[in-house]
């Protein structure tokens, strides 16, 4: 059984998918087996007649496929054939996503470089082919670049970037008949460390060309709640600027009541890996959120800290850790979901609320601690889509065609 696929403005519910960057292929015959082998047995596994995928395409593989109809079109009988359909595309990062040591690499290039709009329009140019008919796609990106070294220079040329960008999107809309739009993801650390920034930066820019039709904002909800930001604040401020949230990448962070507490410090540390930078963010009761750049920084010299970032840990830390949806950590330690149901239910209430695509993106699966993935990867992603399912989109309307049980269909 089926669901009617809705287009965008009249959708009952946020299209659900789940983003693919947890998988390391690069190359077009290394996505296409991973969809086989993983997205194909997710969707069964969850007992979906149709899946939704936010691909990640590195950029040598997007412009590849940008360039070629048919390698679109083994692309496109893949997807069919296992039962999936693309809306959303991850363009975060560049390349090489899944190596030994990732960090700061992520956050290049950057959106003063050119090859940052490149990369971006080539994604714009394989989603619109692989769109469902009548769908509007999505394609979410870094805030600009890490917060240094950027130069008034560097602002300037991304502004000339986000300018450009708009006007390749519109071309793309006039050739193809397809929207894609394109959504600034606010992380700590970065020069857009936060929601306000965004939007701040953005709407000071609509003058110079910005096109808010077609570039809006990602909220990746961990990122929200390593901020302490407010979400239904954080919302109603991307709206009243005019703008719109285009994605939803659905994530919780890690949350230490006590981090002075040995006990919640020795959990919290087994989080600290070497592959992907994982930003603290403490609360103080005087009000100012103190920060550091990494885990062990905020830990300090027990963990061979030389920053002098360490955190002094008297109020509670969020950490910038994606952890499994459906899956709570033992205490000491807490998950944020409660920022996720929130952020998504302020978003729903927005006019265009239900257009925007909700992307499940847990892509630290492969660098969890001991202990805390005890099922494999397929069936992980299947109970995180099911959770998603029940907690975030049984509130937002009916199920359409759809029945019960093993009959929901996520992509409507």
């Amino acid at each position: 059984m089926t669901a009617a696929p809705a287009t965008s403005g009249g959708a009952s519910r946020m299209h659900l998918s789940y983003c693919t960057n947890v998988h390391p292929a690069e190359d077009l015959d290394g996505v296409l087996d991973q969809l086989v082998r993983s997205a194909g047995p997710v969707r069964e596994a969850a007992g979906l007649d149709v899946l939704g995928v936010g691909l990640w395409l590195p950029a040598s593989l997007a412009h590849r496929l940008a360039g070629s109809a048919e390698d679109r079109d083994r692309l496109r009988t893949v997807l069919a054939e296992q039962g999936l359909e693309v809306r959303t595309l991850n363009a975060f990062p560049y390349a090489a996503f899944h190596a030994d040591v990732v960090k700061l690499d992520v956050y290049s290039p950057t959106w003063a470089e050119p090859e940052r709009l490149a990369y971006t329009l080539a994604c714009a140019e394989v989603l619109a082919d692989l769109l469902p008919p009548g769908a509007d796609g999505s394609i979410s990106t870094l805030p600009l670049a890490w917060r240094e070294p950027w130069s008034a220079e560097d602002d300037a040329a991304a502004t000339e970037a986000f300018v450009a960008l708009g006007a390749g999107l519109r071309d793309l809309a006039a050739r193809t008949g397809r929207t894609v739009r394109v959504a600034v993801e606010p992380e700590p650390g970065c020069v857009l460390d936060t929601v306000d920034d965004v939007v701040a930066w953005l709407s000071a820019r609509v003058p110079d060309g910005v096109d808010p039709e077609h570039v809006g904002v990602c909220l990746d909800t961990c990122h929200l709640a390593v901020s302490f930001a407010d979400p239904e604040g954080a919302v109603r401020w991307i709206t009243d600027a005019g703008l719109r949230v285009v994605k939803v990448q659905a994530s919780a962070a890690l949350h230490v009541a006590d981090p002075a507490d040995p006990a919640a410090r020795a959990a919290v540390a087994a989080f600290a890996e070497p592959r992907y930078i994982h930003q603290v963010r403490e609360r103080t009761e005087a009000g100012p959120v103190l920060a550091a750049d990494d885990l062990p920084a905020a830990l300090g010299d027990e963990h061979g800290d030389a920053t002098g970032d360490a955190l002094p840990g008297t109020g509670p830390w969020r950490v910038h850790f994606h952890v499994p949806l459906h899956h709570e950590p033992a205490p000491p330690l807490a998950a944020t979901t409660d920022v996720l149901r929130a952020a998504v239910r302020a978003v729903v209430a927005t006019p265009h609320g239900l257009e925007a695509h909700l992307d499940v993106e847990t892509y630290t699966w492969s660098v969890l601690p001991p202990g805390s993935r005890d099922v494999s990867l397929v069936a992980g992603i299947a109970a995180e889509l099911r959770w998603a399912l029940d907690h975030l989109l049984s509130e937002q309307g009916p199920d359409v065609g759809a029945g019960t049980g093993a009959e929901r269909a996520v992509a409507r």
